[in-house]
């Protein structure tokens, strides 16, 4: 990853204040406030085991599919970090003005996506309560730590493809889910995720006009080194496999439904006047998409085998329900 120059950074954040102002007035007119009390099935809910002498959890309790609790439980393991990605953000874009009237707004936002999913797991036991909160006490005092700290540039880039990449985890989670409270609970967050998707991909579009060479260094770098902001928690190898190869959240989407409609919005590929630091992001951005449809068909392949295999032995405890499966339904 290459630095941006201080001062590019320092005239972005001045020029750019007036789009923050005119994005965030448009993000309040177009989203509609909601409450997360209103997407539990409270009535499910019943007394745990503890000082109240509940019932104990027990993995019959859960109508989830194992594939659909690993993705619910790791969605909301990212969503619970809240307070870390608030102060990297704060800490990138600054307080003032029209950037801090945003970064509440959206933390304020991205608040209530935690508190629906862990209330709608608690209401109908859909996963061991123990160990979630085992997980998330583990997972949040380690935190999270952008790779672009004081980055205005690489952190609004990173953003605009992380948040539409979580839309689309919440989206098949809830596809996939076998639940269709959980599947409209899943469709509200994902409807946030997406409008905040459109704020900072509409910043870094005036971005790219102010600064193109900078802009598209910062695009390349997020591209070709992206991980969610959820990698390295507890469990998040195995599960995140099994996502994958449910199809919730492979290579393949990342790149068709995140990476690639971010970057023609930006037009990124007929950008003129670049200079040749310009022209070496791009030339590097275009070599590694070409090389990640190459691992994209390596493991569809690899995946189409699995299945194959266990099919063989009379096993199938993901297939009926994948995504990839169901896409001529």
């Amino acid at each position: 990853m290459e630095p941006i120059d201080p001062k590019i950074q320092s005239r972005l954040i001045r020029d750019l204040e007036p789009v923050v102002a005119k994005e965030l007035n448009r993000h309040i007119a177009t989203t509609k406030d909601w409450y997360p009390h209103e997407y539990v099935p409270w009535s499910e809910g019943r007394t745990f085991a503890g000082p109240l002498n509940g019932d104990a959890w027990e993995a019959k309790d859960s109508k989830l599919t194992s594939v659909a609790q690993d993705s619910l439980v790791l969605n909301l393991m990212t969503e619970d970090n809240l307070p870390s990605y608030h102060t990297e953000i704060a800490i990138s874009m600054g307080r003032d003005g029209a950037w801090g009237n945003w970064i509440g707004r959206w933390t304020a936002e991205e608040a209530r996506h935690s508190i629906v999913l862990r209330d709608y797991l608690m209401a109908t036991r859909g996963v061991d309560p123990n160990e979630l909160e085992d997980l998330r006490m583990e997972h949040m005092q380690v935190g999270y730590q952008t790779p672009y700290e004081n980055d205005m540039l690489h952190t609004v880039a990173y953003v605009s493809f992380q948040e539409l990449a979580t839309r689309i985890s919440h989206r098949n989670t809830g596809k996939i889910s076998n639940d269709p409270i959980a599947e409209a609970m899943l469709t509200r967050v994902a409807l946030d995720e997406n409008l905040h998707m459109l704020f900072y991909r509409n910043l870094l579009g005036a971005a790219i006009e102010l600064e193109p060479n900078a802009a598209l260094r910062a695009i390349t770098d997020v591209v070709t080194n992206f991980q969610m902001p959820g990698a390295g928690m507890p469990g998040w190898g195995r599960k995140s496999v099994q996502i994958a190869l449910a199809g919730i959240y492979d290579l393949q989407l990342h790149l068709e439904d995140v990476v690639n409609p971010v970057l023609r919005a930006w037009d990124v590929f007929n950008i003129e006047g670049l200079d040749a630091n310009g022209e070496k992001a791009r030339l590097e951005l275009a070599a590694f998409l070409a090389n990640a449809e190459v691992e994209v068909a390596r493991f569809n392949e690899k995946r189409d085998s699995y299945f194959d295999r266990l099919a063989a032995r009379g096993q199938d405890p993901i297939r009926l329900k994948t995504l990839a499966d169901r896409k001529g339904e």
